[in-house]
Parts: C-alpha cells; sequence; structure tokens
C-alpha cells in the first residue's frame, strides 16, 4: 500500500508539474511574440513571459478543476497550491534563459531559440517536481 501511494504522489506531482510546464511553456513562447513585436529589451521580454507564464500557469492548471468545482474555488485552490510551483519554475526558466546566450534575442525562427526554450522548460521541470511532489505529501496539493 504504502509503495502504491509513493507511485500515486508521484504520478500526482508529475501532473501539476507538466500543467504548470505547459503554462509556463506558452508564455515564454507568447513573451518572445509580444516582445518582438513592441520591440522590447531583452529583460522586459523576459518579465513578460514570466508574466504570460503565470497567466497560462493558472488556466492550465484551472482546468482539471473546473470539472469539479466552481471558477472561484478553483482560483483559491491554485493560489495556494499552484503559485510555487509556477515560480519555482519560472525562475529556473528565467536563469536558464540569461545564461543561454542570446536566447530571446534569436527569436522564434531560429533553432538556438527553440534550444534554449528546451533546456530552460527541462530545467523548469526538475526544480518545480520536487516541489509539487513536497506538496502531494504533505496533502496540500490538490487532486486532479
Amino acid at each position: 500500500m504504502r509503495h502504491e501511494n509513493h507511485e500515486s504522489n508521484k504520478k500526482l506531482a508529475a501532473q501539476a508539474t507538466l500543467h504548470c510546464l505547459m503554462g509556463c511553456g506558452v508564455g515564454d513562447i507568447l513573451g518572445v511574440i509580444v516582445g518582438t513585436f513592441f520591440g522590447l529589451p531583452y529583460g522586459t521580454r523576459i518579465v513578460v513571459g514570466i508574466i504570460f507564464g503565470f497567466i497560462f500557469g493558472f488556466i492550465f492548471s484551472a482546468l482539471p478543476l473546473l470539472k469539479h468545482m466552481s471558477f472561484a474555488s478553483a482560483s483559491k485552490v491554485i493560489l495556494t497550491t499552484e503559485v510555487l510551483s509556477i515560480l519555482v519554475m519560472e525562475a529556473a526558466e528565467a536563469g536558464t534563459e540569461i545564461v543561454f546566450p542570446g536566447m530571446r534575442r534569436m527569436g522564434l525562427i531560429h533553432i538556438q531559440y527553440w534550444i534554449g526554450l528546451l533546456t530552460a522548460l527541462v530545467a523548469g521541470f526538475v526544480v518545480a517536481f520536487p516541489v509539487n511532489y513536497a506538496l502531494v505529501k504533505k496533502g496540500i496539493r490538490h487532486q486532479h
């Protein structure tokens, strides 16, 4: 029984981390699109990507919850459980993007951007999964 519980905790943590990852990935891409369109500086593009990452991380986390509860209830759950995961993931991704040479300057048509994005998303998943797993183990994470 203990092993099954451990495996279900890992599965739930992985699902929650993937929802966050999808939102952050969409946010990063939209940040580049908006940043390029408006000619925003490099640092501002990262901030825009983080903002979009939070928005879409929230949306992708809300979708499974809205099957079982109201938007207000889902928002409360997300704000108390998802924000830490999204924050940790976005910090790892932004750090990777800053270190990765010129990633955001490249734009969507360059392979360097996509390699950098993939690297940033992997880094985000690696640091956010343990956060989500700890929240699941403590019973703080919601069930999807």
